[in-house]
């Protein structure tokens, strides 16, 4: 028998992550308040971004950790809204 993983990050694609993000925050000017970076903030694009943070792992470790907030968050609300 398998074991799932259960890191929230397994086998998630970092361009869906950012995707995500991107919608959550409706756009990259929210995100780039969340996470100051230029990739967010100067002429954002989902393939510039993923090419910076392909390169370089403080940025891309902000992001995932950004990304594991949201989901908690989403988590919350969900709960709330079936009470």
């Amino acid at each position: 028998m398998e074991q799932q993983s259960k890191d929230p990050l397994h086998g998630k694609r970092l361009d869906a992550i950012l995707e995500e993000l991107v919608e959550y925050y409706q756009g990259f000017e929210e995100l780039g308040k969340q996470i100051n970076i230029k990739c967010f903030t100067d002429n954002p694009s989902i393939n510039s971004s993923l090419k910076f943070l392909r390169k370089t792992d403080w940025a891309r470790a902000k992001v995932e950790s950004l990304y594991l907030y949201v989901l908690r968050q989403k988590k919350k609300q969900e709960a709330k809204n079936k009470n």
